[in-house]
C-alpha cells in the first residue's frame, strides 16, 4: 500500500525544496510582513470557532506551493482516503487505523475485512451513555449503596494520557460531586497517593487494558483491588471495578462483571483511543452529551481534513510546515504552549502522539531512513513556561518552532486576568518573529536612563535575533467541541508527516525493548536469578540496589 521505490529525499519536489531553502533560508519574516499587508489573511485558515494563523512562518507562496507539491508527489490524498476506507495502513501490524470511525457522526458505513464497524461502535457508545448516566445519577452504586463519586482510571500510555488530558481540559464541565483520579506509573507512590485521598465505598475503578495483561496497569489494578477487598470484602469488587478490554476471560477472573466490560478494537491504537470506551472516565466526569460534543468536534476536523484542498487544510499545512523546518532547516525541536491552565496536559499528550508515532528510523520498505523524522516535542502552560524555557526559545542557539493555543473567552473571567494572558501569548509570537536589534536595544536603554557606557556593554545581551517561527490557534472558548477539533488536528498532522517520511505512524515497536529487558532483571532483584548476562554497569547497579534494599 505504501510502497514506493524512490527514497523520499530523492523526489523531485524534495530536491526543489532543497534549492528553495538555500535561496530563502535567511529571509526575514518581518520584511515579508512589511512588504505584504495581506500576509496575515493569506496565511490563515478558519474552521468553525477555530482560527489557525500560520503567517509567522518562514514561507512565501513559492515555498508553500513547493511543500504542496511534495504532498502531491507522496500521494497524501490517496493515503488519507485509504485510512477513511478502512484499509490496513498500519502495515507492520497489518491493521486498519480507524480512530475516525469512533467519531463518525454521519454514521456512514466504514468497512474492515468486509464488515461495517459502525454498529459495533454505536453499541459501545450507547453502553457508555447508559453506564455513565447511571453512575452520575447514583443508580449504579457501590457495594454499600453509596454513590460512586471518585472515578479512578487505571491505565498507561494512551489509556492514561488521553482521558487525563481531556478530563482536565474539560474540568469546568465536571459534575459537581465527581472527582477524577489517574493511576499509570508503576511506582507505588502513584497508587498510594490516590488511595490515600479516597473512600473505598465511594470509588469506581476503571481498568483500561486491551489485553488485560499490561504489567503496569495490572499491577496497579491488583493493588487497588486488594485495598478495596481489605476494606469492603471480596464481593465488593464487581460493584467497584469495570474494565475497558477485549479479554473477557481475564476480566472475569479479576472479579469484574463482564456486563461491565467495555470493548474496543485492534483498529484503535492506544494513543488514538480517548474517543473510544477508554474515554469512559471523561463521559462520567462531563456527561455523555459533552463527550458526544467532543466527538462532533473531532468529526468536523476529520471531514475538513478529508475533503478540503491541501492549501486550506489545517492538519496538512501544520505537517508541511514541520517537514520544512525538520528536514530543511534541521530544527530538532518543537514546542506546544497552550495559554489555558485547563490544557496543561496537552503537551504531554502530544508528546506521545507525535514521538511514539513518528520516532522511527525504518521506512515502509524496511530500509533505514536517511533523513530526520520526528522532532522532540515539549511544552507547558503559558504564562508559567515563559519563566522556564522561553529564555532558550528567544535567545538560545537552537531555534524551536512554537504552537500557541489561546481561547478568546476564559471559563474563569476574573478581573483582567484573561486580557493579560492574551496579551502575553500574542506578544510572544510577535517577539519571536520580530526580535530586537542591538541598535534598538541600545536606544531603548538610553531612553530608560541608562548611561551610554552601560548601554554599550549590555546591548548584545539584550539583542534578540528574531525570525523564529510560530503558529497560533485561537478558539472562541475551549469547550468539548473545540477540544475535539484541536486534538484531531494534531492526529492528522502526525499522520501526514508519517506519509511524507514513508514510515508507519501507527506501530510502537520502540516501546517494547526496555520492557522485555526489565522482565529479565526483575527476577534478579527478587533473588530468582534469570541467568541472563548483562553489561558490567547493569550488573553493578543490580548489586548496588539489592545491597541498599537489604
Amino acid at each position: 500500500m505504501f510502497g514506493r521505490k524512490l527514497e523520499v529525499n530523492k523526489l523531485k519536489s524534495w530536491k526543489h525544496l532543497e534549492k528553495c531553502y538555500k535561496k530563502f533560508c535567511k529571509t526575514e519574516m518581518k520584511e515579508m510582513f512589511a512588504k505584504d499587508p495581506q500576509r496575515a489573511e493569506k496565511y490563515s485558515i478558519k474552521l468553525e470557532n477555530m482560527f489557525f494563523d500560520y503567517s509567522k512562518n518562514r514561507i512565501n507562496d513559492r515555498i508553500k506551493n513547493a511543500l504542496l507539491m511534495l504532498a502531491k508527489e507522496r500521494k497524501v490524498d490517496e493515503k488519507i482516503h485509504a485510512m477513511f476506507e478502512g484499509e490496513k495502513i498500519n502495515q507492520t501490524e497489518k491493521r486498519a487505523v480507524l480512530h475516525v470511525a469512533l467519531r463518525n457522526r454521519s454514521n456512514s458505513p466504514i468497512y474492515v475485512d468486509g464488515k461495517n464497524v459502525m454498529p459495533n461502535i454505536n453499541e459501545v457508545l450507547a453502553k457508555m451513555r447508559k453506564f455513565s448516566e447511571a453512575v452520575r445519577l447514583g443508580k449504579f452504586t457501590g457495594h454499600t449503596g453509596k454513590k460512586l463519586i471518585n472515578i479512578v482510571n487505571i491505565g498507561i500510555g494512551g489509556s492514561d494520557l488521553g482521558p487525563k488530558m481531556a478530563c482536565e481540559a474539560l474540568r469546568r464541565y465536571w459534575a459537581k460531586d465527581i472527582k477524577c483520579y489517574f493511576i499509570s506509573n508503576i511506582d507505588g507512590t502513584a497508587c498510594s497517593e490516590v488511595l490515600n485521598k479516597i473512600n473505598p465505598e465511594e470509588t469506581l475503578f476503571i481498568v483500561c487494558s486491551k489485553t488485560f495483561t499490561t504489567i503496569e496497569t495490572l499491577t496497579n489494578a491488583k493493588t487497588c483491588r486488594k485495598w478495596l477487598v481489605d476494606a469492603l470484602g471480596e464481593h465488593a469488587v464487581s460493584k467497584h471495578f469495570v474494565a475497558v478490554s477485549t479479554n473477557a476471560k481475564e476480566v472475569e477472573k479479576f472479579g469484574i462483571d463482564v456486563e461491565n466490560m467495555f470493548e474496543f478494537w485492534d483498529f484503535v491504537g492506544g494513543r488514538y483511543s480517548m474517543w473510544s470506551a477508554i474515554g469512559l472516565s471523561i463521559a462520567i466526569a462531563v456527561g455523555m452529551d459533552n463527550f458526544d460534543k467532543m466527538l462532533d468536534g473531532a468529526h468536523t476536523m476529520d471531514m475538513h481534513f478529508k475533503n478540503t484542498d491541501f492549501s486550506q487544510n489545517i492538519p496538512v499545512m501544520m505537517a508541511l510546515l514541520e517537514i520544512w523546518y525538520r528536514n530543511f532547516f534541521k530544527f530538532a525541536n518543537t514546542a506546544v504552549i497552550p495559554y489555558d491552565q485547563y490544557l496543561q496536559y496537552v503537551p504531554a499528550y502530544l508528546q506521545q502522539l507525535v514521538m511514539e508515532s513518528n520516532g522511527k528510523s525504518v521506512n515502509n520498505e524496511e530500509k533505514f531512513v536517511k533523513y530526520d523524522t520526528s522532532p522532540v516535542l515539549f511544552g507547558g502552560a503559558g504564562t508559567d513556561v515563559q519563566h522556564s524555557f522561553f529564555q532558550m526559545i528567544h535567545q538560545g542557539t537552537s531555534i524551536v518552532p512554537c504552537d500557541f493555543i489561546i481561547p478568546a473567552i476564559s471559563h474563569n473571567e476574573i478581573g483582567d486576568h484573561h486580557e493579560i494572558l492574551i496579551a502575553n501569548v500574542l506578544a510572544q509570537g510577535e517577539a519571536l518573529m520580530r526580535g530586537k536589534t542591538s541598535t534598538e536595544a541600545y536606544e531603548e536603554m538610553i531612553k530608560a536612563g541608562k548611561s551610554k557606557e552601560d548601554a554599550v556593554a549590555l546591548k548584545k545581551y539584550k539583542t534578540f535575533s528574531g525570525n523564529r517561527p510560530s503558529n497560533t490557534f485561537v478558539f472562541k472558548k475551549m469547550d468539548p467541541f473545540a477540544l475535539g477539533m484541536l486534538i484531531a488536528a494534531y492526529e492528522h498532522k502526525t499522520f501526514v508527516e508519517g506519509i511524507i517520511w514513508n514510515i508507519d505512524s501507527f506501530d510502537q515497536m520502540g516501546v517494547e525493548l526496555g520492557k522485555q529487558m526489565a522482565l529479565s532483571i526483575l527476577p534478579e532483584l527478587q533473588n530468582n536469578a534469570s541467568n541472563i548476562q548483562h553489561d558490567s554497569s547493569t550488573e553493578n547497579l543490580i548489586k548496588l540496589v539489592k545491597d541498599l534494599r537489604k
